[in-house]
């Protein structure tokens, strides 16, 4: 059974410093789309006081590409991203990546800041209050033990938001606003390898903004789900080539779906100056074997999502080089 909302009091802020003042108050929680957030609440994942409605913050908003790059306001609804055009020109995995989030009516909802920043999943932990009651909690809320790995210490729920790898394959940097001011830094350092503690931002910080680089590398992203639309990926790849002389140039892969946080694939370096065909595509696929870690978090086996992982980044490379000819990427 669906459980009732706690009481809390709603604020909406018009200005990110209010916002960022009002989110630092013990017991707040930010709420952009809530698509997420909702359903967790629903089920007994927390019971904030106070919810800081993002929605009518003009500077979380907007999409903006031009000669140094890309931003994308935080706030920016996932619908808006999938379909604009300069996105899907030059950052084709963003905005791929945007369309495949849950289904219609969720991506006219949904943010890109809350994609980003969306909890972790587990079987044990995405139930109902007397379910994960009956199971005696889990580490991950209210209880001691992570069932997934009983003899470990940390919590291994499986980060599985779509829009983090794109965004790493192109070097995206993130906005943070908080109360001792703002920072812009590597995507990939907004997360920790624990699914409890999963987000690197201290009481108060927001997601203001994402930047992406000019110049981007070709791109793409595909996921592997149980259904075909409003689902979380078992695992989702993310690409992004640049060939030289019909030789692989540049590499970056990323996967999530797998591990506690978003990886980018190491040592893909090492397939530079190869022909992109079944041979590197063999050789990304051990690569990405050998470092992603799913475990039982889901009703699908570890193991075939690790498969999974390998194979769609090994077709997402040859893919990529067949679109791109043999000039340079």
């Amino acid at each position: 059974m669906t459980a009732l909302l706690s009481a809390f009091q709603l604020e909406r802020p018009q200005d990110v410093a209010t916002a960022v003042h009002l989110g630092a108050l013990d017991g707040s929680h930010y709420l952009a789309g809530g698509t997420d957030l909702i359903v967790n609440l629903r089920r007994g994942h927390g019971a904030p006081r106070r919810l800081v409605d993002l929605g009518g913050i003009a500077e979380l908003e907007g999409i903006r590409c031009d000669a140094s790059g890309a931003r994308i306001g935080a706030g920016v609804q996932l619908s808006m991203l999938s379909a604009a055009d300069a996105l899907c020109a030059r950052y084709p995995a963003v905005a791929t990546a945007a369309e495949g989030v849950a289904g219609p009516a969720h991506r006219q909802l949904a943010t890109l800041g809350g994609n980003l920043c969306v909890d972790t999943r587990c079987v044990y932990y995405n139930q109902s209050e007397w379910w994960r009651q009956a199971n005696g909690y889990c580490l991950k809320r209210a209880g001691t033990v992570c069932h997934v790995a009983p003899q470990g210490n940390r919590c291994r729920a499986a980060y599985s938001g779509d829009l983090a790898p794109a965004l790493l394959v192109h070097d995206a940097e993130i906005e943070i606003a908080g109360p001792s001011g703002r920072r812009r830094v590597p995507l990939a350092s907004l997360y920790r390898d624990d699914g409890k503690d999963y987000l690197a931002l201290d009481a108060g910080e927001l997601l203001v903004a994402a930047h992406l680089p000019p110049a981007p590398l070709r791109s793409a992203y595909r996921k592997a789900s149980l259904r075909r639309a409003v689902d979380f990926p078992l695992a989702g790849v993310a690409v992004a080539l640049s060939l030289v002389q019909g030789r692989i140039g540049e590499l970056r892969v990323a996967v999530t779906g797998t591990n506690p946080r978003p990886l980018l694939i190491e040592e893909t370096a090492s397939l530079a100056g190869l022909p992109p065909d079944a041979a590197a595509a063999l050789r990304l696929g051990k690569l990405v074997q050998a470092q992603v870690e799913p475990v039982r978090t889901t009703t699908m086996a570890a193991n075939y999502r690790r498969t999974v992982a390998a194979g769609l980044a090994g077709r997402l490379l040859q893919d990529l080089a067949m679109g791109m000819g043999d000039g340079n990427g």
